[in-house]
């Protein structure tokens, strides 16, 4: 993805849903296939925007669900004698997450020489925009540049995450009702008038 092919789609799809709407208006008036052109117009050049904050929010929730889990493994991988290196590649091989294939390819890229193990760190926890994941990094590199003890502060960090995505996740659970209300209210208020009201409208109808 490029600056210019995310401007291209927008316009692309700006095009298009104001040919449909247009289209679709034209139909029934003149006016309204004006005003569908313009929704389609205005959708079309929003659609990229909202399709890349979709992907930005699973990308936040898949940080949120396998940090921990990467945390402990690379945590057990130092207990067990293993260096940081392979601890981190043994999590990027033996799961099959989203963050476990960044990992992956973090882990290539700096085993290759491409770039540092703090730049490929970083890098990784930049595609993400998760200040929980920099926070980690960072102590990560820290750690490792100074020498410090880096299992405990990762088995730290791993119970920060649970507890951190816990919270989230309760969050998300008490939300849900008042999210609910709207839809419901929507979909029950006209069924329950038109079943008080309706015997009354049919007798008045009946009256005159």
């Amino acid at each position: 993805m490029s600056p210019e092919g995310f401007r291209e789609a927008g316009v692309r799809l700006a095009l298009a849903f104001a040919a449909v709407g247009g289209l679709v208006g034209a139909v029934l008036s003149n006016e309204l296939a004006v005003l569908l052109g313009l929704l389609g117009l205005v959708v079309g050049i929003l659609a990229p925007r909202w399709a890349v904050r979709a992907i930005e929010v699973g990308r936040t929730a898949e940080v949120e669900r396998h940090l921990s889990e990467m945390l402990e493994v690379v945590a057990l991988g130092l207990r067990s004698g293993l260096s940081f290196d392979r601890s981190f590649e043994l999590y990027a091989q033996h799961f099959s997450s989203t963050l476990a294939n960044s990992c992956a390819s973090a882990s290539r890229r700096w085993s290759l020489g491409l770039v540092t193990r703090d730049e490929a760190l970083r890098d990784l926890a930049a595609s993400y925009g998760s200040d929980q994941l920099t926070r980690v990094v960072e102590n990560i590199v820290r750690s490792l540049r100074f020498g410090s003890s880096l299992a405990e502060g990762l088995e730290a960090a791993a119970g920060e995450a649970r507890a951190e995505h816990r919270a989230h996740m309760e969050e998300r659970v008490a939300k849900a009702p008042v999210k609910m209300m709207m839809p419901t209210g929507a979909l029950i208020l006209p069924a329950m008038l038109l079943l008080v009201l309706g015997p009354v409208l049919l007798d008045l109808a009946g009256g005159f």
